[in-house]
């Protein structure tokens, strides 16, 4: 049983990653140079998750993000190291242990390795979650300023230049929204997103409910 508590806990070891999309973006390979036509009139082309990564703000999400990752891993390593090592105590006790009390504690054991799983599942949705809204704060700094630059492109359709296989760069309008994006945030404070705050709260709640008789609804 102890064997299965390890392998447990190893699985718990969740190698957490905020492997974003646009950081990955930004280590994309520069592409080959082309001979493109001019410009079309009024078609302007602009890659949202290139303008997130090439901006501040998104550079300081991405070190944010890469630090809320090690907590998370710090606690969880920590906590996984301790129930390790109390399983191989316990399995280096076997033959002195009656079997009763052997299995007992491997059972103690396995629930903590199981509840540590668990753990791990739920800070890799609170990662993800992080990062989502991180990114969707930028998002909304960020989209009044594509109209704005937008307006002053003289732009009459705008594309998605991540959709757009080649394009000629004088109609990209990802650096003007960078500048812009640069000029009005550059960074703000953000933690870990704490999931298990909202069930317990709702359960809470749930266990109270019927305490209370209802008051009759009344129209205001």
């Amino acid at each position: 049983m102890t064997s299965k508590i390890l392998a447990a806990t190893a699985c718990a070891a969740v190698a957490l990653s905020a492997g974003s999309a646009f950081a990955q973006q930004a280590a994309a390979p520069a592409a080959p140079a082309v001979t493109h036509g001019p410009a079309a009139p009024g078609v302007c082309i602009l890659s949202v998750q290139g303008a997130i990564a090439g901006s501040t703000v998104g550079k300081y999400v991405d070190t944010r993000m890469q630090q809320i990752v090690q907590q998370v891993n710090a606690e969880l390593n920590g906590e996984r190291t301790t129930i390790e090592n109390e399983g191989k105590t316990l399995e280096g006790q076997r033959a002195t242990l009656d079997r009763t009390t052997l299995e007992q504690r491997a059972s103690a054991l396995q629930v903590r390795a199981n509840a540590l799983q668990r753990k791990a599942q739920q800070r890799e949705r609170e990662v993800a979650a992080t990062e989502q809204k991180a990114v969707g704060r930028v998002g909304q700094e960020m989209e009044p300023l594509i109209r704005q630059v937008y307006q002053q492109r003289q732009c009459s359709v705008l594309l998605n230049r991540d959709a757009v296989v080649i394009a000629n760069p004088a109609m990209d309008i990802t650096p003007g929204v960078i500048t812009a994006l640069n000029a009005k945030i550059t960074q703000f404070a953000f933690d870990r997103e704490r999931l298990d705050q909202q069930p317990a709260a709702a359960q809470t709640g749930a266990t109270r409910a019927p305490a209370a008789t209802p008051a009759p609804a009344t129209r205001r």
